[in-house]
């Protein structure tokens, strides 16, 4: 298949914490997929392997898909499919320590590098939160690298962070919670001082509007949920951006998708 060149045009982005690859594939994901026909499908915590992955998802019509597994069976990893075949691919940043989870996929493509992301989550225990925290840092010396190369980037995925007050639904009550501690939520007020962009952000102000939902206490069906899913740019590609949104209508995991569209 000759690979097609992304034209200048609108094109859509979508992000989706799909919470089991396999699990989602059961409840109509393909056919989700194939109605929503988005440009670029980015997908975290796919939880399977290579051999472990539908046969109709890795050879969905239309689309090229990758995927980066964590060498864990059945835990985080991360996967694209896209209508148009990027450049060059790479799996992980760079740091072995982080790669080896399976929490990256970064697509170049003639005008834009995207970063699919999937970021830990520091709940489990005081040592996955310093894991995270150091996730984050090395990830941010990385991006601001790219950054000031003058690379045009997009990343998005779960970042399993709610970054203020109003993206989360009981702020006070989870103040001392992994996914809203001060230390997590300042990463993303230093990301954002570094010039990335709350996609989001751009066109809501409102809150409300949240990306996770706990499944043990019904949470979706009241509402009370957590913004933990992200797209982010670069300042040289805000005037390209059209629209961001929040797909909370989409059923099939404990989290919902996310989107953009951008002119390119």
């Amino acid at each position: 298949m000759n690979r097609p060149v992304l034209k200048r045009n609108t094109i859509e982005i979508l992000s989706w914490n799909v919470n089991g690859i396999r699990a989602i594939h059961k409840k109509g994901f393909v056919k989700w997929v194939l109605n929503e026909k988005p440009d670029i499908l980015c997908l975290q915590e796919i939880k399977a392997h290579a051999g472990q992955i539908p046969e109709d998802i890795k050879k969905m019509e239309g689309y090229y898909t990758y995927f980066a597994s964590a060498e864990r069976k059945g835990y985080s990893g991360v996967g694209v499919l896209t209508r148009h075949e990027p450049l060059d691919i790479k799996k992980g940043f760079g740091r072995e320590k982080f790669d080896n989870e399976g929490r990256t996929l970064i697509m170049d493509y003639d005008n834009f590098t995207l970063l699919s992301m999937y970021f830990p989550n520091g709940g489990m225990s005081h040592a996955r939160l310093e894991y995270k925290m150091d996730f984050y840092d090395a990830f941010l010396e990385y991006i601001i690298i790219l950054k000031e190369q003058k690379k045009k980037l997009i990343i998005c995925g779960d970042i399993n962070t709610a970054h203020t007050e109003i993206d989360i639904a009981r702020p006070k009550e989870n103040e001392n919670v992994s996914g809203f501690l001060p230390e997590e939520r300042a990463w993303i007020d230093k990301l954002i001082a570094c010039g990335f962009i709350d996609s989001y952000r751009v066109f809501h102000h409102e809150g409300g509007k949240y990306t996770w939902w706990d499944y043990k206490s019904r949470a979706r069906q009241r509402n009370v949920g957590w913004r933990l899913d992200y797209f982010f740019i670069t300042p040289n590609l805000r005037k390209n951006l059209k629209s961001a949104f929040i797909m909370s209508d989409v059923q099939g995991s404990d989290h919902c998708p996310i989107g953009i569209k951008i002119v390119i």
